[in-house]
Formats: C-alpha cells, structure tokens, sequence
C-alpha cells in the first residue's frame, strides 16, 4: 500500500511540474498591432495571436544576406530537409552576428515544414559548385551536411527597437506559453523593408 501511495504521490508531483514548465510556441505573422507590451500578430494560419512582451524585450532586425556571407567559421542556423542520402536541403539559413554565437545550438525537430530540422552550427567546411554550396555543419553533438540551393534565402540580424514593430511588419517570435494559455517573450525578429522572416 505504502509503495501504491509514493507512486500516486510521484506521478502528481510530476504532473504537477510538468503542467508548470513554459510551453515553447513559435509564432510567425504579420503584426496588427502593438499597444505598451502588448503585440498582437496575425500568424500564417490566420489565428490571431496575443504576445505580451518583456518590458526589455529585444528587437532583431532581419535583413537579406548571401552565400558570400557563409564562409568557413561563421556560426549559422539552418531550416532543411532530409534528403534519401542522410544529408539536409536548406529551406533557408539565418547567419548568426558574432555576438550570438552558440545560441541554440544543435539539431532538431522544427515546425515551418512537416519533417524540417533546424542545425544551429559552425560552418567547418564549403563546397561550392556553380551557384549552390555544400556545407558541413559542426555542433557539440556531431556534424550535417547541408546543400544550399541558389534559391533558398539567406538573411542576418541587425539592431533594431521597437519603432521597427509596426502594423503590417512581419516577425518571428519563440514564445512561451503559461499553464493559462497566455503567450511571452523576451524577444522578437522582425522583417526590415517588408522581409518576411524564412525561418
């Protein structure tokens, strides 16, 4: 009976804890409006979503770059696909400032196509051939390698505040969401000059 009892009393605990830890929900949309912390953002399946930002929230612009800008060492991020022979197709590649090295870093399941990934990583080596390029990716866990069609967008981040989130701009937003089904973040990517974030 006492071990029935600990296993009850586990499971709620758990359960408990579980039903406390922060969901991550990421939202990408055009934003309607913006009214103190509060952002409010027509997402891609035309769901209108509530955020409410960080008082100190950061604001990351979002501009083109180009395979010029992935070279050997440069710390990216990558949205692909697997292909039959175990390497990744680049949907996009977002290429990190040097003052956001190591964030995310890794491998894993991502949400802008059923079956995508997304490789947080170190460019360790460039192949190039005609206007696409082969990448090999090296993280802390091991290593992908990505074939970057000449069509697959490429952009960066730059400074920016909130004068950049305007009705009718687009961003991208990892948010949390609270056992209450309320959404935060601590920063937001937004689209400078009518971009539209890939990733």
């Amino acid at each position: 009976m006492n071990r029935i009892v600990a296993t009850l009393f586990l499971a709620l605990v758990c359960g408990a804890v579980f039903a406390q830890t922060p969901q991550i929900t990421r939202v990408r949309g055009e934003i309607e409006k913006l009214d103190g912390n509060a952002l409010t953002v027509k997402s891609r399946d035309g769901s209108v979503v509530a955020i409410n930002l960080a008082a100190n929230a950061t604001v990351s612009g979002v501009v083109p770059a180009s395979l010029a800008d992935v070279t050997a060492g440069k710390f990216i991020g990558v949205t692909a696909m697997p292909r039959p022979d175990g390497t990744l197709l680049a949907l996009e590649i977002h290429v990190f400032p040097e003052s956001m090295r190591g964030v995310g870093e890794g491998h894993r399941p991502w949400d802008l196509k059923p079956e995508s990934t997304m490789t947080n990583a170190t460019v360790a080596d460039v192949i190039s051939r005609s206007n696409d390029r082969t990448l090999t990716l090296r993280y802390k866990e091991g290593e992908q390698k990505v074939f970057v069609p000449e069509a697959a967008p490429i952009v960066t981040y730059v400074p920016a505040d909130r004068g950049a989130l305007k009705p009718g701009a687009h961003v991208f937003v990892i948010a949390q969401r609270a056992a209450d089904g309320t959404l935060s973040a601590p920063r937001v990517s937004v689209g400078l000059n009518g971009l539209v974030p890939p990733m």
